[in-house]
């Protein structure tokens, strides 16, 4: 993993090596108090899920749906976490609130300096049933963004234990790797690890486009991907 999360917290002196594997996450950061609590804890990296509020004013707020309110909007989470030195990543559930998040990205964090991961749902996955992003409209707005990101994009997926589960097609990871081509920012995979058995030669595909390492997290498989496809 080459882009410069790790040599962030390695100049912290937080972690000993370049392996992402040491990277603790606190995910769904999406109230006060959750904030709160990863804020205080030993996590490196915050996750939280942006949309639109459902109501007026219509601004960024953390909340995963069907949630569509939240005690904490996106500015007020993202001045909380300009006093710390813990990275982030925001998780957009809806497209039309990736403007005027990464409007405030910009003008709250400036060159705040800490990792800063931008992520979506862009393409269908194993039985997925939630709508993805549209993808052009996505890489577009965050193709704007003068600040250094990594992008995380990810497939819808579905899972069932009481089921056979398909993995990730052929065609899933080619129309995934087409659409990240020229991309002028590092590019992450979310995969859900329980597909990856079942999905061995096409994530090793994947992985054989670029010379970065893989990092794992809880239930969720990165796949580094390079700059220059």
């Amino acid at each position: 993993m080459t882009d410069p999360t790790l040599e962030y917290f390695i100049n912290l002196g937080q972690i000993g090596s370049k392996d992402a594997a040491h990277l603790d996450w606190s995910h769904a950061a999406n109230s006060r108090l959750k904030l709160a609590a990863a804020l205080r804890g030993p996590c490196h990296m915050i996750e939280a899920d942006i949309l639109l509020r459902g109501h007026e004013p219509k601004e960024p707020i953390l909340a995963h749906p069907p949630m569509r309110d939240s005690d904490i909007t996106l500015q007020e989470w993202l001045e909380e976490v300009l006093t710390h030195n813990k990275g982030i990543k925001l998780d957009f559930k809806s497209l039309e609130a990736v403007a005027p998040s990464l409007a405030l990205l910009e003008k709250v964090l400036g060159d705040w300096g800490a990792p800063v991961w931008l992520n979506a749902d862009i393409l269908p996955g194993p039985r997925g049933t939630a709508t993805p992003l549209e993808a052009q409209a996505f890489l577009k707005a965050v193709g704007c963004i003068s600040s250094p990101v990594v992008l995380s994009l990810g497939w819808t997926t579905q899972w069932s234990a009481e089921t056979d589960n398909p993995g990730y097609s052929w065609d899933m990871v080619r129309q995934m790797e087409e659409t990240c081509r020229g991309l002028p920012h590092p590019v992450t995979f979310p995969v859900r690890a329980a597909l990856l058995a079942q999905s061995f030669d096409q994530m090793k595909w994947l992985l054989q486009q670029s010379d970065r390492i893989t990092t794992a997290c809880n239930c969720i498989f990165y796949l580094v991907f390079p700059v220059s496809l």
